[in-house]
């Protein structure tokens, strides 16, 4: 008898303590959601590229609620407004309860969102909460609506599908226009007899099908949307312009050369009279010459062995610019020179010691 008293004391005392053990071992759960706190619903920012690293916002939300106190994990999402968050764009996440926008993050999440360069549109913003991964801890803050006016850097582009590539959109070199909302293309293309433009579509894909323009069937620089016919010319590398708003386009046959007084001993006199020919490469699709240069001396490149068109270099960054600044050579010696005009409106260049 006295041993089963003993063995039921016990029992209970055991019982006990591993009670008491879990009360101390208490359960996450949340009782509330962040609530977000700035910006205020109905906000509006027009982004500019000018100042992209600049802080356009700051958000700023208050702690969300456990049933204990522990690092809470946040997650800025953004949805088209009114959507009921049915696609998530995630905009930032901290431990901390702000996240700065500078224009350049806060404009890259509003086109994912889906939201058109240069037209104002509403998002929706809210925080969520969690620790860590546990899927059953997470909260929600109220949603702020906020309006936004994004912009791009990419410029319109057109492609120029024909012979010379095998009549595919997808893989055809492409113009840029001067801008966004501009139709001023341009751009160089090794040419091999009939070719067209097509536009991309809504999902920027180039394809048979989207809008396509060709010779009005005059032939004399004036294009056609319908009952056209295909542009042509002889073989050879093209200064492309085209203008899908005035239906012109125009087609400029090219050869490349450099001069100038770094090139005095290779091409005579001061250096800027005569050229020195670049060659062609269709595959790497760049201009180029092995040429001596004088250090401290200047050059620069132009077609046709002419002045009406050439490039330099206003900033000395190895972009050129039509009619732009002449381009300083570092020291004397051999030098590879290439100029790539394959990018349309972002044309480069190297200089190369050998």
């Amino acid at each position: 008898m006295k041993k089963i008293l003993k063995l039921s004391t016990l029992a209970f005392l055991l019982i006990a303590s591993v009670s008491c053990e879990n009360d101390d071992q208490r359960i996450a759960s949340p009782t509330g959601g962040p609530e977000l706190l700035t910006p205020i619903n109905g906000s509006s920012y027009v982004l500019n590229p000018a100042i992209g690293s600049n802080e356009v916002t700051t958000l700023v939300w208050n702690h969300a609620d456990y049933s204990v106190q522990t690092e809470v994990n946040y997650d800025v999402e953004v949805a088209l407004a009114g959507t009921e968050f049915s696609t998530i764009v995630a905009a930032g996440s901290s431990t901390n309860r702000f996240i700065v926008w500078t224009h350049e993050a806060l404009n890259a999440v509003a086109l994912e969102a889906g939201l058109t360069p240069y037209t104002a549109g509403d998002l929706d913003v809210r925080i969520k909460s969690s620790l860590g991964t546990n899927s059953e801890m997470i909260g929600y803050s109220n949603t702020v609506t906020i309006t936004i006016t994004p912009y791009t850097t990419d410029l319109p582009k057109i492609a120029v599908p024909g012979n010379h590539q095998g009549w595919s959109p997808s893989t055809a070199p492409l113009l840029a226009a001067s801008g966004f909302g501009q139709t001023d293309y341009e751009g160089y293309v090794a040419l091999d007899g009939e070719f067209k433009f097509v536009g991309p579509n809504s999902s920027g894909v180039y394809d048979w099908g989207n809008d396509d323009w060709g010779d009005d069937g005059t032939f004399s620089g004036m294009l056609a949307l319908t009952g056209e016919s295909n542009c042509t010319a002889v073989a050879g590398y093209y200064k492309i312009n085209a203008n899908t708003t005035t239906l012109t386009y125009t087609t400029t046959l090219t050869t490349w050369g450099v001069l100038g007084s770094a090139t005095a001993p290779v091409t005579g006199g001061d250096g800027w009279a005569n050229d020195a020919d670049l060659t062609y490469d269709a595959g790497t699709k760049k201009w180029s010459v092995i040429i001596n240069l004088v250090g401290g001396q200047e050059i620069k490149f132009r077609a046709n062995n002419d002045w009406g068109l050439n490039y330099g270099d206003n900033g000395a960054d190895g972009s050129l610019e039509e009619g732009g600044t002449n381009i300083a050579v570092p020291s004397t010696g051999s030098y590879l020179l290439e100029l790539d005009l394959s990018n349309p409106r972002a044309y480069t260049y190297t200089l190369t010691p050998q």
